[in-house]
């Protein structure tokens, strides 16, 4: 057998297996350097739920005055239906930003969210598929993008971070990519 690279000898791969660790090993990195601390979302988030939280109550409105006019009863019920959805809305969505927080920790990525229901998510590097951002039309519009982290397990696919700004997306799209391969291996994503 020659020495060269096509060599597959029980040796050999232990010396390449041994190369990679070596290799691993040298570009290791302190995971609190992709840590964060207890972060809140853009305030402008609010902008983009109080227009869903509207556009929801309209059409609930226009639907609850035709059904009210199907049955002789008065329509302008419809519209008092639509003012209390939009106030009760505008409400959620303040209770909804104050809650909101999270953080990129050195094992997981920690939420914290929830009006009615208070709800704390830890999802461990070891469970990531893959790292995305996205912008919807009202994000863009706003300067907002929310990241979505795809994890490996049975309930939700994935768990999302709104109101980023587009930079802060991406940088966290990063740390957590890092950490994820950190915890996995070079394979992780």
């Amino acid at each position: 057998m020659s020495d060269g690279g096509d060599d597959r000898t029980e040796s050999g791969r232990e010396r390449g297996s041994a190369g990679v660790a070596v290799e691993r090993e040298r570009r290791r990195v302190d995971p609190s350097e992709y840590t964060t601390d207890r972060r809140s979302l853009s305030p402008r988030v609010q902008i983009n739920w109080a227009v869903r939280t509207t556009v929801t109550a309209v059409v609930v409105g226009l639907i609850a005055t035709f059904a009210l006019r199907a049955f002789d009863l008065d329509p302008r019920i419809g519209g008092v239906l639509t003012a209390v959805l939009v106030l009760l809305g505008f409400v959620w969505v303040v209770l909804h930003y104050r809650i909101w927080v999270y953080q990129i920790q050195d094992d997981a990525i920690y939420l914290e969210r929830g009006v009615l229901t208070h709800v704390r998510t830890l999802v461990p590097y070891v469970r990531i598929q893959h790292v995305d951002t996205s912008r919807g039309p009202v994000e863009r519009t706003l300067g907002l993008s929310t990241l979505v982290v795809y994890t490996a397990g049975s309930r939700g696919a994935d768990v999302s971070i709104p109101g980023l700004t587009p930079e802060e997306a991406s940088d966290l799209q990063q740390r957590v990519k890092q950490l994820a391969i950190e915890a996995e291996g070079d394979d992780a994503l």
